[in-house]
């Protein structure tokens, strides 16, 4: 039988609402990279800008999402660390700080881009949302430059997570995947 964690002893998995942020904005993350990938090289037309336009509302609700999951986590407690190398504990927090800040950084690069070039972010083409600078031609080039970095540097610690994920799960059997899982128990305290 399963009892909840004192105040003072962690769980051993994260609760619902932690595991329905994770997936949330794991799946929102991954679209919105790839649709930004893909619109990059369109030329110019109403699909692009469409595809423009949904990337921003994704951007948008990403930074809102991010701050909603960040307030949580702040809020409550994770589950201990799984027994290992004391380095891969360090190396795993380092990750998720980092994946943190980009969760903010790359959306607010973005929506300084846009703001800077002169378009404005509308979102779902209902709630129009302040320019976050005026427009400047040399800001929305260094911006647009600062949001690709910003969005390939994400893409690349996803993938380094996910195969630490992996890792855990098929090289070191050591179950840390049921923690970040729906409706799974873990079968051993």
């Amino acid at each position: 039988m399963n009892t909840p964690a004192s105040p003072s002893t962690p769980a051993r998995r994260y609760g619902g609402v932690a595991i329905g942020f994770h997936w949330l904005l794991a799946l929102m993350i991954i679209v919105s990279f790839g649709v930004g990938w893909y619109m990059s090289d369109l030329p110019m037309s109403p699909t692009r800008l469409k595809l423009f336009n949904w990337h921003k509302w994704a951007g948008v609700t990403i930074l809102a999402l991010s701050v909603l999951r960040l307030a949580w986590r702040l809020t409550h407690r994770p589950p201990a660390d799984p027994a290992g190398p004391r380095w891969q504990q360090q190396a795993a927090h380092a990750m998720h700080w980092a994946l943190y800040a980009l969760f903010f950084l790359v959306p607010l690069a973005g929506w300084a881009y846009s703001s800077a070039a002169g378009f404005p972010v509308v979102w779902f083409g209902v709630l129009p949302l302040p320019d976050f600078v005026s427009p400047d031609k040399a800001l929305a080039d260094l911006m647009k430059e600062r949001h690709a970095v910003l969005a390939w540097t994400l893409g690349a610690l996803v993938v380094l997570h996910i195969a630490a994920a992996l890792k855990h799960q098929f090289v070191d059997r050591d179950g840390l995947l049921d923690r970040m899982r729906f409706g799974r128990r873990p079968t051993s305290p």
